[in-house]
């Protein structure tokens, strides 16, 4: 069976490919519809893999996840609340999360560049702060 960290390491490596192209994205000087889907998708692919990272930590841990319509925003408090994350870290995380509830059910056409921007301000930052909290929760586990 793979190890958690392996598991971790691995989504961890697929974000870091999904920041990397968002990085490329951001350097375009005109952004069309096109550069606006791209960098709403890499900000997607940033949270989901947060997520999935989220879900195997509580499951390690034998804690399950509720099985409501809320499950995403329960996924934060309840990973919060067993120190997997800080909570500012799991309050920076709503908005990106809110993000993706609108990535999910609205249409590329109805992006704007600017929201999008406020959220790749952050994105980076942000996930090397989440790494970091990751990384502390398993360092605790082995000992």
């Amino acid at each position: 069976m793979v190890k958690l960290a392996e598991k971790i390491e691995a989504e961890k490596e697929n974000v870091d490919k999904a920041l990397a192209n968002l990085k490329d994205v951001l350097k375009r000087d005109k952004k069309t519809v096109i550069e606006l889907s791209a960098m709403a998708t890499f900000l997607h692919n940033f949270y989901g893999g947060v997520e999935n990272i989220l879900k195997q930590s509580l499951k390690a841990k034998d804690i399950n996840i509720p099985k409501t319509a809320r499950w995403h925003k329960e996924l934060l408090k309840i990973s919060a609340s067993n120190n997997i994350i800080s909570d500012g870290m799991s309050d920076k995380l709503l908005e990106y999360l809110t993000f993706r509830h609108f990535f999910v059910h609205g249409y590329g056409f109805m992006l704007e560049e600017e929201p999008l921007e406020e959220l790749t301000d952050d994105v980076f930052e942000i996930w090397n702060n989440f790494c970091l909290e990751i990384d502390a929760f398993l360092n605790c586990r082995k000992q």
